[in-house]
């Protein structure tokens, strides 16, 4: 297999250059023939190039045809920078040219030459970039090598080498990244390898089937094991995604807890019973009551879902926070605001009515949604129209599943003699702009209502309005931050019918309910959630909908006014705080750690650097913790990934091997006696010996 090409060799230094005169005076010697005691240039009985080094000639020649250079006596200096050289055969050569010109009496003045070309090389050897062949045995190149011994590398675009070494297995698949295990605690941190699209060029190289890498549910459809320089190759567009997850530095560091938290809320909303589908709507009527789905995205991508959360429903009411935010950012707050208000209604959320200025109170109840509509891209066609938001809809989603039921479409059309009398009314007291075809804003409204998503995909949608209108799993720039925090705060006032009130005083958070069971919630800067259940009380609103959103609140520091001292009480915060620990505490932690067997929290300090062979006070190491707590997980982790010394002494010359015989644990024992451990006794007795 063919070893990397080095393009070119940087300029020398002064020193090189020094020792680029000797070789030129040495050059000129041979050239007239002559070494510096007089003898010819072909060997010391003056014998032609016929012989040896004929043939070493004539493999030079064909080398140098294949695009492969042999250093060549004669100006190898000028020669080097200008050609492709494979790399390991030009040193070889140049070694072997050095021996063979050992019996020469000018041999002094080749070994400055030989010299030069292998301080030239060292350098070659640097600027090499990793190789793409497969690599054979265990041997590792010399760039990865020195790459895996860094703690962490300022790059963004490379993989943590710390982190790196977590999933390297170095006895038994010839250290060669394990890449499903890689991909569990990828899951593990909230992110979905298999289908978030940051990570589907990785996912791309790492699949056995490339074409179908979006459909893959496991790691069973992804290579077992790759080498270390085809990992590096295939992370480089989310190493820094993947670093920060790994690291623990999401949004939400400790996701899986955070995870049984709303499990735990999900089970007691299980057994609840209330409320009823919509029922002037025949295909909402006939919907399973008994669905329930919840679905989180955080801005970082974490995600989580239960239940029924790839069940399609209609969206229905939650398109109007959508419709409003894209009209904002479309027009512009002014423009928009002619047509519509801002001030919540007190009234039901399909009466006939207008505010002190002849408009509908807001976009979030019907005559404020219909009235949004008539704006919405009105110089274009129906379809037009349609198409161009429902593709808004679908960046917000992340590309992910937003359909439209026809069925319901017609059924909510063939009932709408109420919506029909409000767009009449809007229209008599001329609300919408001027040639507004009422019969296709009507229908615009009723097919924005009838777009399905399902929990999943809705819950993205709610994380891009909390990310300030940047979709988490695309990085794609969808509304305006000015349109976002508009609609943000229409939903926060009057986004729940007439339940709003109670809803910013119970919940405190921005959220749009839909008469299908659907409710957006939106976390800034931190999620968006959408949960499903379609039953509805007496407002309009999901029943369970709305005991979740309590609850949630009442577990967690997410109410807008929770900041305020004192107010927090017993709830969580999920969100990660940068806290500035010095070493000192570090070190104290990561023991810590290792007694507790905490292997997330040593992960954690194995990115950041921390000396894992660093003692407390009485000599004690993490590796000595560990094994008095049996844990051979950790006891592995520490001594093959953190690289940590297995025979150190305590205080009492005690070492690691010594308390695995205290406490009898036998497996512990024998890996630490296959990497080489022994008791402290025999370690002194070694010493004592020496002197």
């Amino acid at each position: 297999m063919e070893e990397p090409i080095a393009e070119a060799v940087p300029e020398m230094d002064a020193s090189k250059q020094s020792k680029k005169k000797k070789h030129k005076k040495s050059s000129k010697k041979h050239e007239n023939g002559l070494d510096g005691n007089g003898a010819t240039d072909n060997g010391t009985n003056g014998n032609s190039d016929s012989g040896t080094n004929g043939t070493a000639d004539k493999r030079a020649t064909d080398n140098a045809e294949n695009g492969h250079v042999s250093p060549q006596r004669n100006g190898i200096e000028n020669r080097i920078p200008s050609i492709q050289i494979n790399v390991p055969d030009f040193v070889a050569k140049v070694e072997d040219w050095g021996e063979r010109t050992d019996s020469h009496n000018g041999a002094r003045d080749l070994d400055d030459e030989v010299n030069t070309v292998r301080e030239l090389m060292k350098e070659i050897e640097i600027n090499t970039p990793p190789s793409t062949s497969k690599r054979s045995g265990s041997s590792t190149p010399s760039s990865i090598t020195s790459y895996l011994e860094q703690e962490k590398t300022d790059d963004q675009k490379v993989f943590s080498p710390s982190l790196l070494r977590l999933y390297i297995d170095e006895v038994e698949n010839d250290g060669r990244v394990n890449v499903r295990d890689f991909l569990k605690h990828v899951k593990k941190t909230g992110l979905r390898p298999f289908s978030d699209r940051r990570l589907a060029s990785m996912m791309d190289k790492l699949s056995n089937d490339p074409s179908g890498v979006l459909t893959m549910k496991s790691e069973i459809g992804c290579k077992k094991y790759v080498d270390v320089e085809g990992f590096i190759d295939a992370t480089s567009g989310a190493a820094y995604l993947l670093n920060k997850a790994l690291s623990s530095n999401l949004i939400i560091p400790e996701f899986p807890d955070f995870c049984k938290d709303i499990t735990r809320i999900f089970n007691e909303l299980l057994p609840m019973s209330g409320g009823l589908n919509a029922q002037y709507i025949p295909q909402l009527a006939r919907v399973n009551p008994d669905q329930l789905g919840i679905s989180i995205c955080t801005v970082d991508g974490q995600r989580f879902s239960i239940g029924d959360t790839d069940v399609p429903f209609c969206i229905q009411s939650c398109s109007k926070a959508l419709n409003y935010a894209i009209c904002v950012a479309e027009l512009g707050p002014d423009k928009v605001h002619q047509h519509l208000g801002k001030e919540p209604s007190g009234i039901g959320f399909n009466q006939i009515s207008l505010d002190k200025n002849g408009l509908p109170h807001n976009p979030m109840i019907n005559p404020g949604a219909i009235s949004c509509c008539s704006v919405l891209k009105n110089k274009l066609s129906l379809d037009d129209r349609f198409d161009f938001t429902i593709g808004e809809y679908r960046k917000m989603a992340g590309h992910e599943f937003i359909g439209f039921s026809n069925a319901t479409f017609l059924s909510e059309k063939s009932c709408a003699d109420q919506n029909f009398a409000i767009g009449y009314f809007l229209k008599e007291h001329g609300v919408f702009p001027e040639c507004t075809n009422l019969k296709q804003t009507l229908d615009l409204y009723f097919q924005l209502c009838s777009v399905e998503a399902t929990a999943d995909s809705a819950s993205v949608i709610a994380a891009t309005l909390a990310n300030g209108g940047v979709c988490p799993t695309t990085q794609e720039s969808c509304i305006t931050p000015d349109a976002v925090r508009n609609s943000l705060s229409l939903m926060y006032s009057c986004g729940m019918y007439d339940y709003s009130g109670e809803w910013a005083f119970e919940v405190g958070l921005p959220g749009k309910s839909g008469v299908a069971g659907s409710i957006f919630i939106v976390v800034p800067n931190l999620m968006g959630i959408c949960v499903w259940s379609p039953p509805l009380d007496p407002l309009g609103n999901s029943f369970r909908g709305i005991q979740f959103a309590k609850k949630l609140c009442q577990r967690f520091t997410f109410h807008q006014y929770d900041c305020i001292s004192g107010a927090i009480g017993d709830k969580k915060d999920p969100r990660r705080y940068v806290v500035h620990e010095t070493k000192e505490s570090q070190i104290v932690n990561m023991l810590f750690a290792a007694s507790a067997s905490d292997s997330v929290l040593l992960q954690k300090y194995l990115q950041t650097g921390v000396n894992f062979d660093m003692p407390d006070y009485d000599g004690r190491t993490a590796l000595h913790l560990a094994v008095c707590g049996g844990n051979m997980v950790v006891v592995k982790f520490l001594v093959d990934k953190a690289k940590c010394c297995v025979n150190p002494l305590d205080r009492w010359n005690s070492t690691p091997l010594d308390d695995g015989y205290k406490y009898n644990q036998d497996a512990i024992i024998a890996f630490l006696e296959k990497k080489g451990a022994k008791k402290g006794e025999v370690i002194i007795q070694d010493a004592s010996q020496q002197y």
